[in-house]
């Protein structure tokens, strides 16, 4: 077999948004997608009304990529705010329709209103795409009248979305909650299981958990800033899950010691992801365990019944449900913080200009260049600049990639499908895979927007094949757009900031270290449980930082080079910080159950070792001894772990230079 020669192959950032990921079907999701695509269509054509139908698909077509909640209650605002946002920006670009200049300068206002509401949050984010997006169609688009039509029949589909979403609230109202919280301990049992082990599964399944965790308490928590009961099942799963944080402690404590656990263990964990799962409550606490031995299996054993004790028990205490470890503050202070950030935030400012620039250059191209349906340059343009959805380079050729694709199969159709109620059951059929393919990679989701979108757009403009290539001019002059004018021209695309990041993990692992052995002499029972609340809080407020660098550093790794290199090389330090944190977690514990605490002096050693790696992290300044300066002995005292995990991080910083 002759192997292909080395200048052929497909550089590896593009590679990986080209291989599909491994995902489920949500099939739910792809029934409501089909229906709510094709109902409108079928309503339209029925009222003799076809226009009507294709502009409530387009509205429901922005509702199916908003719908990615679990929880139903969040589904309302991932499709209700941005269906608002969009009715909003439709209606700003049917005002300034077919009107020239004046419409370049009011779309370019709009993305850079756009870009800097994007920087709040996940939902802000969708909602200033579709801002953006319906403005765009408004301005090139005619719209039917009165002005208030466009807007009144996309907001319904997207309504209808939502609704199919929300059918089944009635009879699994909190099958999302109390699945995250179960999956969290299935997480757990894996991570339990794989303590022993030195082949990397350990590092995975750990950030298996990060995840779990954060997703169960997002979704428990934003219940919580509506619900400030003291009873209920909502307390009840919020208990459930924070017994499961001295468990998630004494995970690094019992993988430091190299010696599997018990079967029993991560085999009691799962019974009690099952209980929960399944809602039951048998009273069954007493939990069969073997013995433990050493301090850290005590703190598994400890930490282990009194789970089961909580998990098994009807009506936990209300006043010992400690729900600060991320719940959310009072709405008026979280728009108080939002608005802040979207006008003095530097990132919110850099984006929204950055966007603004490529929609004025393409609506500007547009209006000097005669341009057959302007408006796909710059929704494309729009699409691809979204850094807080990847990376903007892999997605401009992940783009033109997709939507190629995607024409393949909207030529076919535009081709040999009738015009008329053939359109309901191909629309079904497309609409579907939209859900299916999107978790896969954004290339496949283009690839399966774009013969809907055409689909539509035939039934407004009744051009049929001769859509196809224009489109596909139209796809490539927005790629080009976004890549030269909102990449390559920003120093920033070059330059990555995640040395910045990572030292700032560094320092707050420091600060996290000097609190988990502060002084603890002295202390009232209540001021040491407020202790060690605390530090729970400081560890889970590290863990989400981390999954964020760690998520940053993978988006990075698809980046062309330099940024690609660079965030590869800086890549094992990530995995040496987690250790760092794990070990001193693991240390803790063991002096929680019977070891002997470290000193002052080698407690403000091992502070100072991490301060000295971010500062040189920071300004990317090579280590010259990683070993000097450490007043303990190397292989005595429970920092013995800690001391050679930032060893570990020091050799990695001092072959890496950002």
């Amino acid at each position: 077999m002759i192997s292909p020669r080395p200048g052929l192959t497909p550089p590896e950032w593009l590679l990986s948004g080209l291989r599909p990921k491994p995902a489920p079907v949500p099939w739910s999701a792809v029934v409501r997608a089909g229906v709510a695509l094709a109902a409108p269509l079928a309503v339209g054509l029925a009222c003799d009304r076809p226009t009507y139908g294709a502009l409530a698909s387009m509205g429901a077509l922005s509702g199916v990529i908003s719908d990615t909640a679990d929880a139903y209650r969040l589904r309302i605002l991932n499709i209700a705010v941005p269906q608002l946002f969009g009715a909003i920006g439709v209606t700003l670009g049917t005002l300034v329709f077919d009107q020239g200049w004046v419409a370049v300068a009011a779309l370019t206002l709009v993305a850079l209103v756009s870009g800097m509401i994007s920087s709040i949050g996940a939902v802000a984010s969708v909602s200033g795409l579709l801002l953006l997006l319906n403005a765009v169609v408004g301005a090139g688009l005619q719209m039917p009248e009165p002005w208030w039509l466009a807007p009144l029949l996309l907001g319904s589909g997207g309504l209808l979305v939502l609704a199919l979403s929300l059918l089944g609230w009635p009879f699994r109202g909190r099958v999302a909650e109390r699945t995250a919280v179960a999956d969290a301990y299935r997480a757990l049992a894996d991570l339990l299981e794989s303590a022993a082990r030195e082949d990397g599964d350990y590092e995975v399944r750990r950030q298996a958990v990060t995840e779990a965790l954060n997703k169960a308490y997002d979704l428990i928590l934003a219940r919580r800033a509506r619900d400030h009961g003291r009873r209920g099942p909502l307390v009840r799963l919020l208990s459930q899950l924070n017994v499961l944080i001295p468990l998630v402690e004494a995970a690094p404590a019992a993988h430091l010691r190299r010696r599997p656990l018990p079967d029993e263990i991560p085999a009691l964990v799962r019974e009690l992801a099952r209980a929960i799962d399944e809602g039951r409550v048998d009273g069954a606490a007493d939990a069969d365990l073997p013995a433990p031995g050493t301090p850290s299996e005590r703190a598994v054993d400890i930490a282990l019944r009194h789970a089961a004790s909580v998990v098994h028990k009807a009506d936990p205490d209300p006043y010992n449900v400690d729900d600060r470890l991320g719940r959310p503050a009072a709405l008026r202070v979280r728009i108080r913080h939002a608005g802040r950030d979207v006008l003095f935030s530097e990132p919110s400012w850099r984006y929204g200009l950055r966007l603004a620039l490529c929609i004025g250059l393409a609506q500007s191209l547009v209006s000097v260049i005669d341009v057959p349906r302007s408006y796909w340059v710059a929704l494309t343009v729009t699409f691809v600049l979204k850094p807080d959805f990847g990376s903007v380079f892999s997605r401009g050729v992940l783009r033109a990639i997709g939507t190629a694709a995607g024409l393949v199969v909207a030529a076919a159709v535009l081709s040999q499908v009738p015009r008329g109620w053939w359109d309901v059951p191909v629309t079904l059929v497309l609409a579907a895979c939209i859900p299916a393919v999107s978790a896969k990679s954004y290339g496949f989701q283009t690839a399966a927007i774009t013969p809907v979108i055409l689909l539509l757009s035939d039934v407004l403009n009744h051009e049929g094949f001769a859509l196809v290539v224009p489109r596909l001019v139209d796809s490539l002059i927005g790629c080009a757009i976004a890549l030269i004018a909102g990449y390559l021209l920003w120093p920033e695309s070059w330059h990555t900031r995640i040395g910045d990041r990572l030292a700032d993990a560094v320092d707050d692992t420091a600060d996290y270290l000097t609190y988990a052995f502060g002084p603890a002499d002295g202390l009232t029972a209540a001021e040491a449980a407020a202790n060690q609340a605390e530090r729970v809080r400081r560890r889970r407020t590290i863990y989400r930082d981390l999954s964020v660098v760690r998520t940053e550093f993978q988006r990075a790794l698809t980046e062309p080079p330099p940024t690609g290199t660079r965030a590869a090389a800086w890549w094992p330090l990530v995995v040496a910080l987690e250790r760092i944190i794990d070990a001193t977690t693991a240390a803790r514990v063991r002096v929680n159950h019977g070891a002997a605490p470290p000193g002052a002096a080698e407690i403000a050693d091992a502070e100072r070792q991490l301060r000295e790696l971010a500062t040189r992290v920071r300004s990317s300044v090579v280590l010259s001894d990683v070993r000097k300066g450490w007043s303990a002995k190397e292989d005595e005292g429970v920092l013995a772990p800690l001391r050679q995990e930032i060893r570990s991080a020091q050799a990695i910083t001092s072959q890496r230079v950002q």
